[in-house]
């Protein structure tokens, strides 16, 4: 039971007393209407709007203990003419809404200048998500037991919206987040289907980034056919693949011709500086044991020369065959058919040698460097035969045989006597051209008198 109202308390209960019952029919009903009508309330500085004159007053109205008091003492209590119609505002009892409104004037606006809006720091990227496979099968993944089963695409599809950045590192907008799907397993399933194309969509269509043939809308994996599409637009032209096999070809050439110059400047030097070590030994322990000169066989070694100036020491074989001779480093005595020239021993004539200036041991390679003067030293089985170095013809024809002749033209030589030529090949690395040096025996020592001053020293 509800407790009574304080004014019960108060003493009002013959204030309340005095009132009967709604009798009347509709009485009830009009002061309700009345009381619910938000019009009857009166605005500040406004005459309120007096009741409508068909509702007749409830026998409450006599009774209320003011009605029965002349106007002129009793407070105004919103119903009624307001009593001090002289002091009412100004446009009381007009009827505003009858009046029309005046037209609004224009007024202008100035011109605003958009505010660029700032451009966000990009934030460090998430680490990525492995995309979903549009092949693999369905497989169920038990997710929250309010919401029962998820699909594999949905979980992996929620997770990589998670993790997609607000603002990319190029300063555009973020690319849309989708939902993940909500309800039955079909729904889902098209959600997921929708979020990898959303149908056969063609690559490089109006759907695609430009400049990107094949590619799909950021965040979503590519299907079967939009994969086979970007494979074979990326697959190399006939072009291409033509020059890139010109370009291998050109490469492996290179490489040959480097492997090819290391080869001949490089190791047929350490090759043939071996052979004539070899060879060396093999003269002198000859020489040891004893055995008789006599006639030497092609390629045989026979003496050793010895320039002590250019700190060569090289040996001596009979001909100037270039496999057998020449090209393992020796030096090569001119000693067939027309070219046959005489032997250091011999009482007159020009004992002429021919060597590499360069690879295969280049012995001759600095012989331009020789003075007038200079040694050059013939060291054989009985003797040392010395020459000094007398004049040099830097460049000459292949074809000039008579500078080894036995007395040499451009020599210097005016009449016969024991000479000696060393013939090599100019300008460097090439065999173009000839160049020659020549010298004049000073001495002719046996071997029991001991080894030269130029050795010595």
């Amino acid at each position: 039971m509800t407790a009574l109202r304080p004014e019960h308390d108060a003493g009002y209960g013959a204030s309340y007393g005095q009132r009967e019952p709604y009798e009347e029919a509709a009485a009830f009903e009009a002061a309700v209407d009345g009381l619910a009508d938000p019009l009857n309330d009166p605005l500040p500085g406004q005459a309120p709007v007096p009741p409508p004159a068909a509702t007749p007053p409830g026998p409450w109205a006599a009774g209320d203990g003011i009605s029965g008091q002349p106007p002129a003492e009793r407070e105004w209590s919103g119903y009624g003419p307001y009593p001090y119609a002289t002091e009412a505002p100004a446009g009381y009892g007009q009827d505003w809404a009858s009046q029309v409104a005046p037209e609004p004037v224009a007024v202008p606006i100035p011109p605003q200048v958009p505010t660029p809006a700032p451009v966000p720091e990009p934030g460090p990227m998430p680490p990525s998500v492995p995309e979903p496979d549009p092949g693999a099968p369905y497989v169920p993944v038990q997710g929250d037991p309010a919401t029962g089963l998820r699909t594999e695409a949905a979980e992996v599809a929620g997770e990589a919206t998670a993790l997609l950045p607000t603002v990319s590192e190029s300063g555009q907008d973020p690319p849309v987040r989708s939902e993940p799907a909500t309800g039955g397993r079909a729904e889902r399933r098209k959600a997921a289907k929708g979020g990898r194309g959303g149908g056969h969509r063609r690559p490089g269509g109006a759907g695609s980034p430009a400049g990107s043939p094949g590619a799909s809308a950021p965040g979503r994996p590519l299907s079967r056919v939009e994969a086979r599409r970007a494979a074979r637009a990326l697959k190399d032209s006939p072009g291409v693949i033509l020059s890139r096999a010109v370009g291998e070809i050109f490469i492996s050439l290179g490489v040959l011709m480097l492997l090819f110059v290391t080869y001949q400047l490089w190791w047929t030097n350490i090759q043939a500086d071996l052979y004539a070590g070899k060879q060396t030994d093999k003269i002198q322990d000859g020489w040891a044991k004893g055995r008789q000169p006599g006639a030497f066989e092609p390629g045989q070694g026979f003496a050793i020369m010895h320039i002590p100036k250019l700190d060569v020491v090289v040996p001596i074989a009979e001909g100037i065959d270039k496999a057998q001779v020449l090209d393992r480093g020796m030096v090569g005595h001119y000693s067939e058919g027309r070219l046959k020239t005489a032997m250091p021993s011999d009482k007159q004539g020009n004992f002429a040698v021919a060597g590499h200036r360069n690879t295969h041991g280049e012995p001759f390679r600095y012989i331009n460097r020789l003075k007038p003067g200079d040694k050059i030293i013939v060291e054989t089985q009985e003797s040392y035969y010395t020459y000094d170095m007398a004049s040099i013809l830097p460049q000459t024809a292949p074809s000039n045989v008579g500078v080894i002749g036995p007395v040499p033209p451009g020599s210097g030589f005016s009449e016969p006597g024991r000479y000696i030529t060393l013939t090599t090949c100019t300008p460097e690395f090439t065999s173009t051209y000839r160049m020659i040096v020549w010298g004049k025996m000073v001495e002719e020592r046996p071997r029991g008198k001991g080894k030269p001053d130029a050795l010595v020293g």
